[in-house]
């Protein structure tokens, strides 16, 4: 299933057309998009067809298909790609940071830079949480997982490792900083979900490429490790880390500017457009 937000409604898109899942279901489920996060709701989703009243899908009517998350959880050095280029020894276990769930935003929404200077781009695959859970085993990791999205985890390098404390979490977490979507796909839809190439453009240059089978800390081994120290609930979002490629590893470190715009893409389940804009939110 692709799972929507689609001006605010929780919908699925299916064959290109919109269908608003308040109306389909007769109020069973509200037009809330975090309900059809939660896997209880999945079985009535999947009786759900199109009818008359469904519409074609307008990419810029979508928000971000988890636009309330309870935790934002974000891994980093899970390629060793990432590693080699930012001068890291290989982990032995996930290194975590947290993007705050007001980052989030929409998979065609500008994303403003204020009057910072070093901003850089991380494409990554993000899994929301669909079934809470504590002490779960790899085993049936994706037994509680609603489904996967691409995402954006947009940081401002100066205030990252800016001394005499690396802010990671603060640098990542400035509205906007987190662009998710297009649709979140359930993990059934993708028989190649553990191996799934991931790239990022910016103004059509290739920058990142990579496939999900190079990760260090596979799927199931995050949400294994993770909540072995805290409950995942349903809307959690994980962003599991990015590939080589980022502007700050370049020669010379290349930023975002005025107007560039970023597409973030993963085979399967598509792509987000956000352009980058100087200023802050009107």
């Amino acid at each position: 299933m692709e799972i929507a937000n689609v001006e605010g409604r929780g919908s699925l898109i299916i064959d290109g057309r919109v269908v608003d899942i308040e109306s389909a279901t007769a109020g069973r489920i509200s037009s809330d998009p975090m309900e059809l996060v939660d896997l209880r709701n999945h079985s009535l989703l999947a009786e759900v067809q199109p009818d008359a009243g469904s519409s074609e899908l307008i990419e810029s009517s979508l928000g971000p298909p988890v636009p309330r998350p309870g935790k934002v959880i974000a891994i980093a050095i899970n390629y060793r790609s990432h590693a080699e280029e930012s001068n890291k020894a290989i982990p032995t276990e996930p290194h975590v940071m947290a993007k705050f769930p007001t980052c989030i935003t929409g998979p065609q929404d500008d994303v403003f830079m204020h009057d910072l200077k070093m901003v850089d781009y991380e494409a990554e695959l993000v899994l929301a949480i669909g079934r809470a859970g504590v002490r779960i085993s790899r085993a049936s990791a994706w037994e509680h997982i609603a489904g996967l999205m691409v995402g954006n985890d947009v940081s401002d390098r100066n205030e990252q490792f800016r001394p005499p404390i690396k802010q990671f979490s603060m640098a990542k977490s400035y509205d906007r900083f987190g662009p998710t979507g297009p649709v979140l796909v359930t993990s059934d839809d993708l028989p190649s979900r553990d191996d799934l190439e991931i790239s990022l453009k910016v103004d059509g240059e290739l920058r990142q490429q990579a496939r999900t089978s190079d990760f260090i800390f596979p799927v199931p081994v995050l949400v294994e490790w993770l909540s072995r120290y805290v409950t995942l609930e349903v809307g959690d979002l994980i962003f599991t880390g990015t590939t080589g490629g980022v502007g700050d590893s370049m020669d010379p470190p290349t930023y975002l500017r005025d107007g560039q715009v970023v597409e973030a893409s993963i085979e399967k389940i598509g792509t987000i457009r956000n352009r980058f804009v100087a200023g802050s939110l009107p």
